[in-house]
């Protein structure tokens, strides 16, 4: 499965299969897993096939495939043998995202508030220091005044600016449908993450702090899949 599943949307399942034989090639084997299926006509003694089948995601939350076959029509269509997978593939459906109104509020917020200067080197925000010239260094950030007076050239080293957090309160959006609400709010996180915007989430009793790495995004999205499920709506 992919990691990253949306609701009302389509996702490609991977279907690997390995011939364990040592010594005879398998033919004409399909896999079928909920409506689809794919044919792998043919894989060598040893080695391993790789396919794709489209899947629908469904609604949001805990899914599972519970109905994957395997099955060849070898020889000529005589008989057909199959056998039915007994593992339970679960996975999790995350929310579809929509833009609504409150992104445009956390916009003009985010502007009113601004960006905020790191102590970290970076070409967007105030001067920290000179340095002897790098190769690679942009012409543009070289300091020429400084380059004349050293005989040597200098690049300017600015702090990088770091965009200040954003941390979403579940209960408190203004959005009164439930599933309006976590769509809104899963398209805000994906969008700060995007932008590398630390954002955080308060929701169910938990407090996810701000953060940009994608581990955080999909604990915090997952969070709101689950939401009705494993947490009572308040």
């Amino acid at each position: 499965m992919p990691v990253e599943i949306y609701s009302n949307g389509s996702f490609l399942l991977k279907v690997r299969l390995v011939n364990k034989r040592r010594h005879l090639p398998s033919f004409l084997i399909r896999v079928q897993a909920g409506d689809g299926s794919v044919l792998f006509p043919y894989v060598a003694a040893g080695a391993s096939e790789e396919k794709y089948l489209p899947m629908a995601a469904g609604q949001r939350g805990r899914r599972s495939l519970d109905a994957v076959t395997v099955s060849s029509a070898f020889p000529f269509s005589f008989f057909i043998r199959f056998r039915r997978i007994a593992t339970l593939f679960e996975y999790i459906v995350f929310p579809e995202p929509k833009k609504c109104a409150l992104d445009d509020l956390l916009k003009r917020e985010h502007r009113a508030r601004g960006d905020a200067s790191s102590d970290r080197a970076g070409y967007e925000g105030d001067l920290l220091s000179l340095r002897n010239y790098a190769q690679g260094d942009p012409m543009k950030y070289i300091h020429w005044k400084a380059s004349a007076k050293s005989k040597e050239l200098k690049t300017k080293e600015l702090s990088s600016l770091s965009q200040q957090p954003v941390v979403i309160d579940f209960e408190k959006t203004g959005i009164r449908n439930r599933e309006e609400r976590i769509s809104c709010i899963t398209y805000l996180l994906l969008r700060l993450c995007k932008r590398n915007i630390p954002a955080g989430l308060r929701i169910g009793g938990l407090v996810f702090a701000p953060g940009t790495s994608a581990s955080h995004k999909i604990a915090m999205i997952r969070e709101l899949a689950l939401y009705g499920e494993e947490h009572a709506e308040t």
